[in-house]
């Protein structure tokens, strides 16, 4: 009973419209009480579940998306892929997709990186003679590979829930599985754009000069390179190379470009603080929820359930794959990860399943979620800011989302793409 309550007050508070922080915690809180547990363990999780020393990374790669996106850098970064993608029909979309990956690694949100790329590149698109239902599609899509690709905030989130996974083996992982998911993307681009004729408007203009456009993006290419190289040559530690990121996109902003201003600076505080807090409260509050699960054998009972259905480890898989796919649509990867985990984990520890392996296949499928219709996270910021009805998108859609799922197809039948990478660094 006591574990009933736990679930049907969590989807009785969700499907109100309560905030998903909000009803985690009141859902868990319910849980303990009617247990009989000590009440003063509601604030002891709630404290717990952020005073972890990976977590002071978010709020530094939230601040440097800020950075990249009012700095300068993302129209640089998309007038240098211009000029390696050149002018033909599908370039300007490819290109959105190539921006999107990369600043989408810095930001770790999707729906921020859907905003920050629609609001870049979604007038070009138009003026290129690409529909904006079409363009909305692309870009909803690109900013999906956002939590693959490293820094990734989702991936820091499951380090935390998982001390198995250490967040440099992660971070090397999610990379490969991240680049292909970004160049499956570009097949449906290209072939749907040259059927029917999107972007031949583009043609006929003149590419930017090639090595003015390189000295301009340089300076944003470099960040990757700062970030993990950093990390690999044990310069820093994740949280520590966050905190560099800020200082290197505070000196391109301020002293390169000279782009950035004191209330720039003001604001992006302010942007950050607000991102960051909603993503720690909801790990605070779903702390609660976890601790009153596991305490109360609830995710450990219903993974036995799960596993016990029979058909195999490829069954459960594909079950999972369904389940997290669905979700995701709804949720984003954090909260996604929060709610799950302690369910999930079990099940992973009884097929012996690699964690690291696990998590990036966890990000994968919540990213496919993440715009596919009907509750698309990132295809609703995206229709938003196109001024397009969610249902125009489905034709144009639904073929990015199969050339993702072939790589999620991939990444189960070749576990290798995911562990090959932190193997070879050493992780």
């Amino acid at each position: 009973m006591i574990a009933a309550a736990l679930f049907v007050c969590f989807l009785v508070l969700f499907v109100l419209g309560t905030p998903v922080a909000v009803a985690l915690g009141l859902a868990g809180t319910l849980a303990i009480y009617l247990a009989d547990l000590n009440l003063l363990a509601v604030p002891t999780n709630a404290y717990t579940g952020i005073a972890k020393y990976p977590l002071l990374a978010v709020p530094m790669f939230v601040l440097v998306g800020a950075i990249f996106d009012r700095s300068g850098v993302a129209i640089r970064l998309v007038n240098f892929a211009i000029c390696l993608v050149g002018r033909r029909a599908g370039s300007l979309a490819a290109v959105t997709v190539l921006v999107s990956m990369f600043l989408g690694g810095i930001s770790g949100s999707g729906p921020a990186n859907a905003a920050a790329v629609g609001g870049a590149m979604i007038g070009a698109l138009s003026r290129a003679g690409y529909p904006r239902a079409y363009s909305a599609s692309v870009i909803g899509a690109a900013a999906a590979t956002d939590i693959l690709i490293p820094p990734s905030i989702a991936l820091i989130i499951y380090s935390v829930l998982v001390p198995q996974a250490s967040v440099p083996a992660l971070f090397a992982a999610g990379m490969i599985p991240g680049l292909l998911a970004g160049i499956a993307l570009l097949v449906p681009i290209f072939y749907t754009s040259n059927k029917h004729g999107f972007g031949l408007a583009e043609k006929d203009e003149p590419l930017p000069p090639f090595w003015k456009s390189f000295r301009e993006a340089i300076w944003g290419l470099m960040a990757p390179v700062l970030i993990l190289g950093g990390m690999r040559a044990g310069w820093f530690t994740p949280t520590e190379a966050a905190v560099m990121a800020v200082v290197y996109g505070l000196f391109v902003g301020f002293v390169i470009f000279r782009s950035l201003t004191l209330k720039d600076l003001y604001e992006m505080f302010v942007e950050a603080a607000e991102i960051s807090g909603v993503i720690l409260v909801v790990v605070a509050l779903a702390s609660i929820f976890g601790w009153a699960g596991s305490t109360l054998g609830v995710f450990d009972r219903a993974a036995e359930a799960i596993v016990g259905l029979g058909g195999g480890e490829y069954a459960t898989l594909a079950l999972l794959i369904v389940m997290l796919i669905v979700i995701g649509m709804f949720l984003d990867g954090v909260s996604t990860f929060l709610i799950l985990l302690p369910l999930l984990m079990p099940i992973a520890a009884k097929f012996g399943w690699d964690p690291v392996w696990f998590g990036v296949l966890l990000t994968l499928k919540i990213a496919i979620g993440q715009f596919t219709p009907p509750m698309a996270v990132n295809l609703m910021v995206s229709c938003r800011i196109a001024g397009v009805p969610m249902e125009a998108t489905l034709r144009w859609v639904f073929p990015m989302i199969g050339s993702m799922v072939l790589v999620l197809v991939a990444l189960i039948a070749f576990p290798d793409l995911a562990l090959w990478l932190p193997r070879v660094l050493g992780y």
